[in-house]
């Protein structure tokens, strides 16, 4: 074979081998971008609120999530059926125990939860909606990639279709939209998220708990169950 035939030879490898390092960059590039069903920070504290859209509920939450420990703190006050009300409870999922507290009065209830650990993720068998940016994207660094999700999950009375957004880097809580099986809607939005515990000790029941009686209750509590459905 000639040096010019050699020459060539060499060439097209070398051309062929871009191309195929090319589609492999390519192909890499998008499994990357497409949106994966993700788990929220192991570790999160932040503000949540909640309503529903027969406006029978309107409520503001602080809340605390430990997915390493399965614990989680909600804070509650609100407006349900014109009359106020203020919750607070400690799930403890590895013990299958809730506890309502009440500091004012020192008094503690404990009842049975659903041993299905709801770990604020997006579910398996979720599907994606779509991808938009909320906020401003005229320019670099503004805006937020978010993903929406679908499904469907049971709960203490039937089904319940959700919708959910979180954003594309780092799995934050956007909000999610819960269609009951009693056919309302309950709205929960997520702000001043921050990644971390910024009170840890919460997440222990408080002294006065440690003698609380288990109720008699026929259903365990669910996470769901806590908005009032």
């Amino acid at each position: 074979m000639s040096s010019c035939c050699r020459g060539k030879h060499s060439d097209l490898q070398s051309n062929s081998m871009k191309v195929l390092v090319l589609l492999v960059c390519l192909s890499v590039g998008c499994l990357a971008q497409r949106p994966r069903h993700c788990r929220y920070p192991p570790l999160m504290s932040g503000s949540l609120s909640v309503s529903t859209a027969n406006q029978k509920l309107l409520a503001f939450s602080k809340y605390i999530y430990d997915g390493l420990g399965e614990r989680i703190r909600f804070r509650q006050f609100g407006l349900y059926d014109n009359k106020t009300y203020h919750l607070d409870v400690l799930l403890l999922y590895r013990e299958g125990v809730m506890y309502k507290i009440n500091n004012k009065n020192r008094t503690c209830t404990k009842q049975h939860l659903s041993p299905d650990f709801h770990p604020l993720a997006v579910p398996r068998n979720a599907t994606l909606m779509g991808q938009v940016v909320l906020g401003a994207s005229s320019g670099p660094g503004q805006g937020v990639l978010v993903n929406s999700w679908y499904g469907e999950e049971k709960t203490k009375t039937g089904s319940a279709k959700y919708f959910t957004t979180v954003t594309q880097f780092g799995c934050i809580p956007v909000s999610t939209l819960y269609h009951t099986s009693s056919g309302d809607w309950v709205v929960n939005s997520f702000y001043n998220n921050v990644i971390g515990l910024v009170d840890p000790q919460k997440l222990n029941p408080p002294f006065f708990c440690m003698n609380a009686e288990q109720g008699d209750e026929d259903e365990p509590v669910t996470f769901l169950s806590l908005f009032k459905e």
